[in-house]
């Protein structure tokens, strides 16, 4: 029986993902274009790679390839199109295809019934699936009911933001708000389902919230103060243009963003610290309060510095490709921190570090008042 529910929780994670989805992408018909999968039969004519792209640094040069690409989903399923698949010279956006490739068709349908087939890009969510298989398996397998617990509150989390946090995003409601009652129900359930409703389930999620909310009340200040948009990126440009035709806020949308983002670290520290603080208290039941709080001070400052590395350096990953343009044209250090990208960046970073670093009293404070008052409550 313990197998099966593994097996299951194992195939509800690996499908969540597909679940989520708005429709199928094998048969979505929801737009003017059908969204199929497909796979390259057949190279006609092909281009030289190396004489299109040895000009990428200066121009445009217009090439295609004609090749043969057989449907293997939705209504032209096994039907063979020839497809001229265009490339503009420049790496960033050619879809450049191969024998064998298989690929993602834009099928669009002129009033006639006739198909008009495009190569919109490679198949990659069969990858995303055998990543997400293995790290399922490897949870199940090296944390056991651990593991098959954190299984479980991932695909909570992942419904709280996919279905909840975001779709409240769309119809308009404060982003701030609704990602801190989201954050509050994600903690709660997180440590409820891995350490059960307890005193020390308590603590953590005592210290989780108190060094989330500090970090969004401190992006939220200095953001102001620092004039942040919350439009250093496309995709929030891109977000002006939806159908929807909402009025974002996009300040707004940047500290939900803050406060997701350093959610993970936060609740990893306090879970650390209130664990340790327990063991401690389990191994000596005669220690004061004050030595318990100290006890769980000197855990949280070991894990400070490797939590903080660790927020700091995903953030930088993430923008080394902007920072090498950056040094390549030797740009001033004061341009570069006055950029609104560049100081959204480390706000981001900084403030989770803040939050993470605050959480470690907090989680000790609550810790150590709850065991002491305890009997009395």
């Amino acid at each position: 029986m313990k197998k099966f529910f593994a097996v299951f929780i194992i195939l509800l994670f690996v499908a969540t993902p597909i679940a989520f989805a708005d429709g199928d992408l094998a048969s979505s018909e929801n737009t003017d274009a059908l969204t199929e999968r497909g796979k390259v039969v057949e190279i006609v004519t092909d281009v030289d790679l190396d004489e299109l792209y040895a000009s990428e640094s200066t121009s445009f040069d217009m090439a295609s390839q004609l090749v043969k690409v057989k449907v293997t989903t939705g209504k032209y399923k096994n039907e063979i199109f020839l497809v001229e698949n265009n490339l503009s010279g420049n790496r960033a956006f050619d879809i450049v295809v191969e024998k064998g490739s298989n690929v993602i068709l834009s099928i669009q349908e002129t009033p006639e019934g006739v198909p008009n087939v495009y190569i919109a890009d490679f198949v990659r969510d069969t990858y995303l699936y055998i990543i997400l298989a293995l790290f399922a398996i490897l949870l199940i397998v090296i944390g056991k009911m651990k593991g098959l617990k954190s299984l479980i509150t991932l695909s909570v989390t992942a419904f709280v933001v996919l279905k909840v946090m975001l779709p409240l995003f769309l119809k308009g409601y404060n982003p701030i708000w609704v990602t801190v009652l989201s954050a509050f129900f994600i903690t709660v359930i997180t440590f409820v389902i891995i350490g059960g409703l307890n005193i020390k389930s308590i603590s953590a999620i005592i210290g989780t919230l108190g060094g989330v909310l500090i970090a969004g009340t401190l992006a939220y200040v200095i953001g102001k103060t620092a004039r942040l948009t919350g439009l250093s990126s496309e995709e929030a440009h891109m977000l002006m243009f939806i159908p929807q035709n909402i009025d974002f806020n996009f300040q707004g949308l940047l500290f939900a963003g803050i406060i997701i983002g350093a959610l993970g670290a936060v609740m990893d520290v306090a879970m650390s610290v209130a664990s340790s603080m327990f063991e401690i208290r389990e191994i000596n039941p005669d220690i004061s309060p004050t030595e318990l709080m100290k006890s769980g001070m000197n855990v949280g400052k070991d894990i400070m510095g490797t939590m903080s590395n660790t927020l700091i350096l995903a953030y930088t990953g993430s923008s080394i490709p902007l920072i090498l343009v950056f040094m390549a044209y030797e740009a001033s250090l004061v341009k570069i921190l006055n950029l609104d990208l560049m100081a959204t960046e480390i706000i981001r970073s900084i403030v989770g570090s803040i939050g993470l670093i605050i959480t470690i009293p907090i989680t000790s404070l609550a810790t150590g008042l709850i065991l002491k008052y305890k009997d009395s409550l």
